[in-house]
């Protein structure tokens, strides 16, 4: 509908962008830009606010750009920083925020208005925005540009000028970032309490105290993966690596988790990956265990990352000064992963990984000090190589004498498990596992979780996952099979590890819906109260609130915080586990109820 009132304005921004007379819509654009600083404070931010939404919405459009925007946006950066009263002054605390968000989404995706960003001088202003001299608000957008920038190869100079400053504030950022935010908002209970322009700026004037909080969390979780981003682009050019490479800070990397919130994000094992392709970055990392172990469960994990956590692994294999640190802490995982075909675009993982772990094989000696580690070296090798072989070379009639032995011992197996005997019942399921032959896929898939099972009610965690793990690698898709995933979710719940028995349970539900044909299945409530509680401990503020609450901020490692989740959730386990089938055999059932009472309602059905 046409306004009735027309605009006196003569340097009215929005008047000038609808004139039909480029040269005069341009000349008027540019003086805007130019005379910033005096347009009232309200028009300003309005302006800015507009700019703001086309730069995001046409970030390659070069009219902006070539007008003079990266100036204006560095006038107002400098008078944001420098003049505190004035930034503080009303509407124009939007500014800086507005400012560096433009720039930032300007520079994202062109090398052309990179270099002229750079050039009108923007380093400065947001280097001053990511030391904090304003808010965690204004950090987020600097870390953000100051990304953008470090990602082409001739601005990257012009930062790296500022290489140990930028690489120190960012590390210290992506490790503070949750406990920032939920300390500078998210605890903040009361809404009226908190900073008015933080809530304006994250829900836009829409919701309440919920809705903030959710943005919030998605806010803290991408200022945390902007900040890894400029990491990398250090890291990936060779430079720092040995001041990326402290050893707290590794600690807080291999806890970082792009998560829910952050789909396309690798988070910290993407920055762990990179630093691995360097001689430093491999030493450094091998001389963490905590790191080595969380790059393991990662391998052993449904996570999108999980070949990223092989990756690492394998590039320390491969380098002999780094492969007998790790040796005995990767085979342990990486033993479980030798028949994973393929993950992802990611052909004959299993393959590589079997050469790796064999290396020294081939030269005639035992790589590994362990006898254990050294057994399951053995075992690779008489699996992948001898009985690969004789199974070639058997018979027809020989090898379907074997399927009718191994579902024979099976079978012995799951009566054994109803009695109550779980000891026996592995027995029996090890046993069949020899005899079954290597291309009898879904049988062997049927075994290890079962086995798995076993172990759960053994309370042997470690059993479990690995087992689960072998099932899942030679499942088709790798971690499609929906039992195995369940029950490596229990596993890693009994360790204590949220964020990998989370991904396991959310897998395993869709595994349980695809295999639903029903329109609206409904989803297990077992797996429902898992995630429920789940959720809660790897909510991205969990670390930040539990320090809050014990008055401190000292950084809490990765044993620590699992063995205090595994103290504090494992009393509820067996609460949350699926029903027991049904049995005829009611007697057999109060048998096994009264050795394993409080993990009656633990037992799953065997079969598939």
């Amino acid at each position: 509908m046409p306004s009735t009132m027309s605009c006196t304005n003569p340097t009215c921004f929005f008047c000038t962008m609808e004139d039909q007379n480029i040269v005069i819509r341009r000349s008027g654009i540019k003086k805007c830009f130019k005379e910033m600083l005096s347009v009232d404070a309200q028009e300003r931010v309005l302006i800015l606010s507009t700019l703001w939404k086309i730069s995001m919405n046409q970030p390659e459009d070069p009219e902006f750009p070539s007008l003079g925007i990266f100036k204006c946006m560095v006038s107002l950066l400098h008078k944001s920083i420098n003049d505190r009263s004035w930034v503080f002054d009303g509407q124009n605390i939007y500014i800086p925020y507005y400012a560096a968000h433009i720039v930032g989404s300007y520079t994202m995706n062109s090398l052309d208005f990179a270099q002229k960003a750079v050039e009108s001088g923007v380093i400065p202003p947001l280097l001053e925005l990511l030391k904090g001299k304003l808010s965690w608000v204004e950090q987020r957008v600097a870390v953000r540009a100051l990304g953008h920038l470090a990602s082409y190869d001739t601005t990257f100079e012009t930062l790296a000028v500022h290489e140990e400053e930028v690489v120190k504030l960012t590390m210290s950022l992506a490790s503070r970032c949750s406990e920032l935010v939920y300390n500078e908002f998210v605890s903040v209970k009361d809404s009226n309490l908190r900073v008015n322009y933080h809530k304006n700026l994250i829900t836009r004037g829409v919701g309440g105290l919920e809705m903030e909080n959710r943005k919030a969390e998605e806010w803290a979780s991408q200022m945390q993966c902007w900040s890894l981003h400029l990491l990398n682009c250090f890291a990936i050019r060779g430079r720092s690596i040995d001041l990326i490479c402290n050893q707290d800070f590794l600690k807080d990397l291999s806890l970082m988790w792009g998560g829910l919130v952050n789909h396309t994000s690798p988070s910290g094992i993407g920055l762990i990956r990179i630093l691995c392709y360097t001689q430093i970055g491999r030493t450094k990392v091998s001389e963490s265990k905590e790191v080595v172990e969380c790059i393991c469960n990662l391998s052993r994990s449904s996570d999108d990352w999980q070949y990223m956590g092989i990756d690492c692994l394998l590039l320390l294999l491969h380098d002999m000064n780094t492969r007998y640190k790790i040796l005995e802490t990767a085979s342990f995982c990486l033993v479980d992963l030798t028949e994973l075909k393929k993950l992802g675009e990611r052909s004959n993982l299993g393959q590589k990984i079997t050469k790796a772990l064999l290396f020294d094989f081939k030269n005639g000696k035992s790589s590994a000090k362990n006898p254990e580690i050294d057994r399951s070296l053995k075992e690779i090798w008489v699996t992948k190589v001898d009985k690969n072989r004789r199974e070639r070379l058997m018979s027809d009639e020989k090898f379907e004498e074997k399927k009718v032995m191994v579902n024979l011992i099976k079978q012995q197996a799951n009566h054994s498990f109803w009695l109550g005997d779980i000891e026996t019942a592995v027995k029996k399921y090890t046993e069949a596992l020899k005899l079954c032959p290597l291309k009898t896929r879904t049988e062997r898939i049927v075994l290890y979780s079962n086995r798995a099972q076993c172990y759960l009610l053994l309370n042997d965690p470690d059993s479990a996952i690995s087992d689960t793990t072998r099932a899942l690698s030679i499942s088709k898709p790798a971690n499609s099979h929906a039992k195995s995933l369940w029950r490596r979710s229990q596993a890693y719940y009994m360790k204590g590890l949220a964020k990998e028995s989370l991904m396991d349970c959310l897998m395993f539900i869709n595994a349980f819906v695809a295999a639903d044909k029903r329109k609206h299945a409904k989803i297990p409530y077992y797996a429902v109260q898992m995630i429920r509680k789940l959720m809660d401990s790897t909510w991205f503020f969990a670390s930040a609130k539990a320090k809050l609450s014990n008055g401190t901020n000292s950084s809490s490692d990765c044993s620590s915080s699992n063995d205090e989740f595994a103290k504090d959730e494992l009393s509820g386990l067996y609460t949350i586990l699926e029903d027991p089938t049904n049995r005829k055999d009611d007697d057999a059932t109060k048998r096994k109820s009264n050795k394993y009472g409080k993990q009656k309602d633990s037992i799953m059905a065997l079969s598939i």
